[in-house]
């Protein structure tokens, strides 16, 4: 009899739903792409690396280029990583840090020491609200076809107007969607790249992006605030900059698309008159294939009495620069890829130097590039 009653017991434990074992089981542990999903957090990241070589002495009394200034040399550009938790209504926030060669040369004053290779780029607070977003904290500037970011452009260097505008402010700023085209933007912060205001006048910026049908896109900008001369040197003499910029996108057909970008900038008080620069950019892209890209970039830049590039060699003179870049680009995948790069710089005085200290008015590079996203 007992026998018979454990044979019963067992016989009903294998033939129990799978359910019930399952349930006994452990819950999985969840990964951190669960965790992060559900909390509403966003992780993102990339890796720039790659070489660049230049028939002239970059590092010199004058360069067109803010990053790629190696004359023969491989380099980590940029590690980018992104954190970002940014809700549609309610408070959120971004941090956004660069780390390699080309964060020494976007530091915010006086962030950083120089040559120091870890910049925050980005670190701002957040709230939305229906159309209205607010961020304060630091923040990339309004200005620019082109962005710090590797990942946001589609050349390997950066072009002259990239390098005549802020990188980033410190302050807040508020943007409202008047409708899914028309986007106004107002804010103030402490000036052109200055985490600490070098003087106690602050820097209005306005801003509008429109989009009036689907393949344009235009953006309009401008700054307007007291600078020390030089800038973001406490106890200089001060000036008003103002600064007005344009970029506008097209999309022809569905491989083509061009881009315009317009520039112009003045400066108060630098040496006892008003300076100034301007400069226009224009792009066209064209997708051969969904895997292969190309784009050439032609620009022009006029520095009135040398005051943004202010060359040794003259101090006072106008110099007129010009430049040419065809970059060709083999997007393996969605998180990798491969560029290569020409460019030809043009100015209208001797300001490149070469490996000899031998003055002249052209440079030539070649650059590779590989980008990994994440």
């Amino acid at each position: 009899m007992k026998k018979l009653i454990l044979a019963s017991a067992v016989s009903a434990l294998f033939a129990a739903p799978a359910t019930v074992l399952a349930q006994a089981k452990p819950a999985p542990v969840p990964t951190l792409d669960k965790i992060l999903e559900t909390s509403g957090i966003s992780v993102s990241g990339y890796i720039d690396a790659g070489y660049t070589h230049s028939d002239r002495n970059q590092p010199g009394f004058t360069t067109t280029r803010v990053f790629d200034q190696q004359n023969n040399s491989f380099g980590l550009n940029q590690f980018g990583l992104t954190v970002a938790k940014q809700p549609k209504e309610g408070f959120g926030g971004l941090v956004n840090l660069t780390v390699g060669r080309d964060a020494q040369f976007i530091h915010s004053f006086p962030e950083a020491a120089p040559g120091s290779m870890f910049d925050v780029t980005q670190a701002f607070l957040q709230y939305a609200g229906g159309p209205l977003t607010v961020i304060a904290g630091k923040f990339t500037t309004l200005h620019g076809t082109e962005v710090i970011a590797s990942t946001g452009n589609t050349n390997i260097s950066r072009s002259i107007l990239f390098g005549s505008v802020p990188f980033t402010h410190t302050g807040v700023r508020a943007t409202w969607a008047l409708s899914d085209t028309v986007s106004l933007i107002a804010g103030v912060n402490n000036g052109w790249d200055q985490m600490t205001d070098s003087n106690k006048g602050k820097t209005a910026e306005l801003g509008a992006t429109l989009n009036p049908i689907k393949p344009l896109t235009i953006t309009i900008s401008g700054y307007s605030g007291k600078e020390t001369v030089p800038q973001s040197t406490p106890g200089s003499p001060e000036g008003t900059r103002t600064s007005l910029n344009a970029v506008a996108s097209y999309t022809i057909i569905d491989p083509l698309s061009v881009g315009l970008e317009v520039l112009a900038v003045s400066q108060d008080n630098v040496g006892g008159s008003k300076a100034k620069y301007n400069g226009v950019a224009g792009y066209v892209t064209y997708m051969f294939t969904p895997k292969l890209r190309g784009v050439l970039r032609a620009e022009s830049f006029d520095d009135k009495n040398g005051f943004h590039f202010a060359p040794a060699a003259f101090p006072t003179s106008d110099t007129k620069y010009k430049e040419v870049t065809l970059t060709g680009a083999f997007l393996a995948s969605d998180s990798f890829e491969a560029r290569v790069e020409g460019r030809r710089d043009q100015a209208t005085n001797k300001v490149f130097t070469d490996y000899a200290g031998a003055t002249s008015k052209t440079m030539t590079s070649i650059a590779l590039q590989g980008l990994y996203k994440f």
